[in-house]
């Protein structure tokens, strides 16, 4: 029985699991699949001697489930490495480091600049991505559960700010400075933002954990690109920069939550 690498060696395309989170992974408008996960992985798989990337859009909520479950190979989406995600997929090397942010409306007229002010004030909603790392970043932080609201994708959160649904909501920082560009003068991105101490995310490709031989492939290539002039040129036009490469980290470490 061939393995998962092997098959789609064979193929000639893999399918990787996103969804639409810009500048992480998204569709453009005519559907073609970008980002910085995305247009990595294409560079890697390529070297590994798979020359063609396919899209599958499920929920955030439904990626690992999505993964688990055969709809797609790979997770190409941005996603944390963090104990209870690595208890369910194995996950590469990270690509990049990032602290968190507030989407609010113009002004920020709740004055919202931390978790720890939303967990001050109780008539304050915190909108969170279903699925995502922020509600546990809010529940560590003393945040109410009535106070969170659970929201599917980045368009309903821009949504919910914008018509006040809820006050703001908490994404990585990268994400809400892109929504706030797409929100027009109606939002903006709260500064200055205090980070948690011990919240910055480093994000990864996931893959199954049987699936050995494609994860070892695409780490070693992996490892030789990230940090490059290649790498760097590549995902400048979605925001990263050298202050976002992830350094010399382990991914067995971030696993314990270290």
């Amino acid at each position: 029985m061939q393995t998962t690498l092997e098959r789609a060696r064979s193929q000639g395309f893999i399918r990787v699991g996103f969804a639409n989170e810009a500048p992480f992974a998204y569709a453009t408008s005519v559907g073609e699949l970008t980002g910085e996960s995305p247009e990595i992985a294409k560079v890697i798989f390529e070297r590994i001697g798979i020359p063609e990337v396919v899209g599958v859009l499920p929920e955030w909520a439904g990626l690992i489930p999505g993964l688990n479950a055969g709809r797609f190979d790979v997770i190409a989406a941005g996603m944390f490495i963090t104990p209870e995600r690595c208890k369910q997929v194995a996950f590469s090397k990270p690509t990049y480091r990032l602290g968190q942010a507030f989407l609010v409306q113009a002004g920020n007229p709740k004055n919202l600049h931390s978790y720890e002010d939303v967990a001050k004030n109780p008539d304050v909603k915190l909108g969170v991505m279903a699925g995502a790392v922020e509600a546990g970043y809010a529940r560590d932080a003393g945040i109410r559960e009535e106070q969170i609201v659970v929201l599917p994708d980045q368009g309903s959160m821009l949504a919910a700010v914008k018509s006040g649904r809820v006050d703001a909501c908490a994404l990585t920082a990268l994400s809400i400075q892109d929504m706030a560009e797409r929100g027009g003068p109606e939002v903006e991105k709260a500064r200055p933002f205090t980070t948690p101490e011990g919240v910055v995310g480093y994000g990864a490709y996931a893959f199954r954990k049987e699936d050995k031989d494609l994860l070892e492939a695409f780490n070693m290539e992996l490892t030789k690109f990230i940090g490059t002039k290649e790498h760097l040129d590549l995902v400048r036009p979605f925001g990263w920069t050298e202050a976002e490469l992830p350094g010399e980290v382990n991914v067995e470490e971030l696993c314990k939550g270290n």
